[in-house]
C-alpha cells in the first residue's frame, strides 16, 4: 500500500513539473518594454548582401580566380562559391555569398547570391 502511495505520488508531482502557470504579467510590465522594432537590429557584420546583378558582367568570361575574386567584388559578397557542372551544393542561405555556376567549358554561365 505504502508503494503505491509513493508511486502516486511521484507521478503526480512529475506532471505538475509539466505543467505551466498561468501569465500574471500585469500591464504596466508591458508598458516597460520597448518595442520589438526598436529591440531588434542587425548587427553590421550581418549588414553585407550581395548584389548578384553587380556581378552579371562577368557571365560569359572564363573562370580564374582574378575573375572571381572581380565579380565578388562587384557583387559586395564576402566570399564566392563556384559551382562547376554536376557538383553537389548545399542549400544553405547565405545573404553575402556569390554564388558563381560554370559550364563544361569553364566559362561562367550564371551568377547569384545565396
Amino acid at each position: 500500500m505504502q508503494l503505491r502511495l509513493t508511486l502516486a505520488t511521484c507521478a503526480i508531482l512529475a506532471l505538475a513539473a509539466c505543467s505551466s502557470s498561468p501569465a500574471t504579467e500585469s500591464a504596466s510590465s508591458d508598458a516597460a518594454m520597448p518595442p520589438a522594432s526598436a529591440a531588434t537590429t542587425t548587427p553590421p557584420m550581418m549588414a553585407q548582401t550581395c548584389k548578384a546583378d553587380a556581378a552579371k558582367q562577368f557571365v560569359g568570361q572564363a573562370q580564374t580566380p582574378e575573375v572571381l575574386e572581380q565579380a565578388r567584388a562587384a557583387a559586395g559578397a564576402k566570399t564566392v562559391r563556384l559551382l562547376a557542372p554536376d557538383t553537389m551544393a548545399t542549400m544553405d542561405f547565405r545573404e553575402d555569398r556569390l554564388n558563381v555556376r560554370t559550364n563544361a567549358d569553364n566559362m561562367i554561365a550564371s551568377v547569384d547570391c545565396g
